[in-house]
């Protein structure tokens, strides 16, 4: 099923060439107009009536703030308007700056400090360079800001904060979000966020080869359970472990046999003893690896939750030399952090920021490119954990998940993770799309397992979580 339109997550770049399109088919006097309508709407709808000082840049994105600033006005609030630069006397943006008949003030931070509201309209998502002192003065004067597009300060590509950004209470943007609206540090600045549609022709979109996704719902679907489903059509988790560590191999499958596996299965060797007594419902083989794998029904393995690298580097090369689906972690990347062509071979990986830097070197401020180069060195999914998770695909896709708690940040919830994701590929899922859907289904849960859970209690909401997947995805 092609993925909704409605996820989609277009560069700064691809705005413009998308703006460069949409105007063969709407003047930009018109989308301008409706963009700096939609702000004023918003604003009168989170705000009371007071002070107005709208920052108005060179360019569209100032043009939509003149906008804004004359719809306020002829709601009754009083506006006045500040203008970092004056627009090219023969654009758009100058014919709405001629449109709004206030006041003018100075460009300065006593003019800020005097309104209730300062409105950011200077530069919008496509800054890529620190903004100069003058106008972080200005706005580091306001006591409330609202911002057009991007709080100005904010790369709207990767979310990094060049120099320094306002705290936002209210951020409008159109069309559609950019990844710099979903990514930390920036996302954490935008306060209120709308999103407005200003009726661009949707099927622009689609010209564009747009490779980014907010994850959700509706970008992958999980396979239905129906009345002729059993426990090998739902699919076999198969996990490695190992002998110091088991807590985090039992809550790898823990997190499969919760998210809806069919069967899942340890493999510990030698190491039986420690997992005996684990969950009835846990199969625990004690024989040699090598002949688990002739079990073709075995198609999916989990290496990495509670090896040791040594463990892991007798483990992973049997598992890839009979090629199955293996989804790495924890051990498996300490391994692999030697040499990650170790790594090839794998269908995924998923390191959190340092497991990820040991790896590949440290991402930088643009994570989602960096994601997406590893993704290619090895060809196989990432999923780089964090508050903001980026799943990339060696082919460029890559959505983005802001679906999570803080509280997930604890010790084993990662394990959990790899056994859903586990589950998921055992349905037979597609590697990407497995990796996106057990990210938010992990996310769901601990949204759903309050303010202080630990590993184990995530597991009594992946059923609910998966339940509500599939009723959104539908």
């Amino acid at each position: 099923m092609p993925h909704p339109r409605s996820l989609l997550l277009p560069t700064p770049a691809q705005c413009g060439e998308m703006d460069r399109l949409a105007y063969k088919a709407v003047p930009i006097a018109t989308l301008m107009d409706r963009a700096g309508w939609a702000v004023a709407r918003a604003i009168r709808l989170h705000f009371t009536p007071c002070r107005v000082l709208v920052l108005c840049g060179p360019g569209n994105n100032g043009g939509d703030g003149y906008v804004a600033a004359r719809y306020l006005a002829q709601m009754g609030w009083p506006v006045a308007v500040a203008a970092l630069a004056e627009p090219r006397s023969d654009s758009d943006a100058a014919k709405a700056a001629a449109l709004f008949k206030g006041p003018r003030v100075p460009f300065s931070p006593k003019e800020a400090a005097r309104a209730d509201l300062v409105v950011d309209a200077i530069f919008g998502a496509g800054l890529s360079r620190a903004p100069e002192e003058n106008v972080v003065s200005v706005l580091k004067a306001a006591q409330r800001v609202v911002a057009i597009d991007m709080p100005t300060g904010i790369d709207g590509a990767t979310g990094a904060i060049l120099g320094d950004a306002p705290d936002c209470e209210l951020t409008v943007t159109f069309v559609r979000p950019k990844p710099g609206h979903k990514l930390l540090p920036g996302s954490a600045k935008l306060g209120d966020f709308v999103c407005a549609d200003i009726g661009e022709p949707q099927d622009i979109l689609d010209q564009l080869g747009i490779q980014t996704w907010h994850n959700e719902p509706g970008l992958w679907h999980i396979p239905p359970m129906t009345p002729e489903s059993y426990k090998y059509s739902r699919g076999v988790v198969s996990i490695c472990a190992g002998g110091s560590m088991p807590g985090a191999a039992r809550l790898s499958a823990a997190g499969a046999r919760a998210s809806g596996a069919g069967l899942v299965r340890i493999s510990t060797g030698e190491n039986a003893p420690a997992f005996r007594l684990g969950a009835p419902g846990l199969i625990v083989d004690d024989g040699e690896l090598a002949n688990l794998l002739q079990d073709e029904r075995r198609k999916v393995w989990i290496c990495g939750p509670g090896l040791t690298p040594d463990e892991a580097a007798e483990t992973l090369p049997i598992l890839l030399k009979a090629e199955r689906i293996v989804l790495a972690d924890a051990g498996a990347l300490t391994w692999g952090a030697e040499n990650s062509e170790r790594l090839k071979g794998v269908a995924a990986i998923t390191p959190h920021i340092g497991e990820f830097s040991r790896l590949f070197g440290k991402p930088g401020e643009d994570r989602l490119s960096a994601a997406r180069e590893a993704a290619r060195k090895i060809n196989a999914v990432v999923v780089m954990k964090g508050a903001d998770t980026i799943i990339a695909a060696p082919d460029g896709r890559a959505a983005i998940n802001d679906h999570a708690s803080p509280a997930l940040a604890t010790a084993g919830s990662g394990d959990t993770l790899t056994g859903v994701i586990g589950t998921m590929l055992a349905a037979g899922m597609p590697v990407w799309e497995a990796c996106c859907a057990g990210v938010w289904l992990h996310g769901e849960a601990g949204l759903r397992a309050g303010d202080w859970p630990i590993a184990e209690d995530l597991d009594a909401h992946l059923g609910a979580a998966r339940t509500k997947a599939i009723e959104l995805g539908l």
